[in-house]
């Protein structure tokens, strides 16, 4: 079984529209979706949600009035200031608050307790390529890391009990926590950029983080050619160290016109994205060296 994430830099290079396109052109695939602060595949794979299940995002500090002596020791503890005194009555601020646990254990009164807040949900769905594992974390939600986790790990179960060949994953842009929680222990990423100077640096940044946790690198340049000077300049990158250019995409308004029906490119339309991304898909595949689509 193989595991492939498709990353970027940056918000908006079309990673999520790649993946969906790469996921119906493999047939039988466990698809995930590891954006969870902004998950958006389950918008371009048409899917029924099987499971649903809760995600805990954290725990936050409560001061029970009743049994507050109004020492203060909580707040003097409490070193992210979210803890408030007004007339003698402690509230937790449960925004600052960072549910370290500090205040009730030293809360003389046993007055402070934690509470476990949820912080999402996540999901198993079936679609008519197989299982689609994707998540949902509430705006300003903590620990996406751990979800992130959590869908993967669920990817793979599904895989392994469908006995499915590959797993493909939508991960998070940038370099940031769910990112690293995405590509840990993948076999390949795909990084998704597109030809603007920000695009090609925060490429560069995706590339060295893949490099850093020995997880083989691939690249497609996006809507290729709207600069195809920095195209250029982004494969000559590219070829100097080694990682090779899997896919060069047109750009195409298809690609639009499929998300408003909420379909991936390569069902919508065999425009120039769409035989682009088709090209692309069988150079994953030889990569990664799984059979011909």
């Amino acid at each position: 079984m193989k595991e492939l994430v498709v990353i970027s830099g940056k918000g908006g290079t079309g990673k999520t529209s790649i993946a969906a396109s790469l996921v119906r052109l493999s047939g039988r695939v466990v698809a995930a979706d590891c954006d969870v602060d902004a998950a958006n595949l389950h918008l371009v794979i048409r899917h029924r949600v099987r499971k649903a299940a809760p995600f805990g995002g954290g725990s936050r500090a409560v001061i029970d009035p009743a049994a507050c002596s109004a020492c203060g020791k909580c707040r003097e503890l409490c070193r992210f200031d979210a803890i408030s005194n007004h007339d003698s009555v402690f509230r937790v601020d449960k925004f600052a608050c960072e549910g370290c646990g500090v205040c009730a254990y030293f809360c003389p009164e046993g007055a402070v307790t934690l509470h476990d807040e949820k912080g999402g949900e996540w999901f198993v769905s079936d679609t008519d390529t197989g299982p689609l594992v994707h998540a949902r974390l509430v705006a300003g939600g903590e620990n996406s890391g751990k979800l992130v986790t959590i869908v993967r790990n669920e990817a793979n179960k599904a895989a392994s009990d469908g006995g499915f060949d590959r797993i493909i994953v939508d991960g998070a842009p940038g370099i940031g926590c769910p990112v690293i929680a995405s590509i840990t222990g993948a076999d390949a990423v795909l990084v998704v950029t597109e030809p603007t100077l920000s695009g090609a640096h925060d490429m560069e940044r995706a590339l060295e983080l893949a490099g850093h946790f020995g997880v083989k690198a691939m690249l497609a340049v996006n809507r290729y050619d709207i600069n195809e000077e920095i195209a250029a300049q982004i494969c000559e990158y590219a070829a100097g160290r080694g990682i090779p250019v899997a896919g060069m995409i047109r750009y195409d308004s298809d690609v639009t016109r499929a998300q408003m029906k909420g379909l991936s490119v390569v069902e919508y339309s065999d425009g120039p994205a769409a035989a682009d991304i088709r090209r692309l898909g069988r150079a994953v595949d030889e990569y990664l060296g799984l059979e011909e689509r």
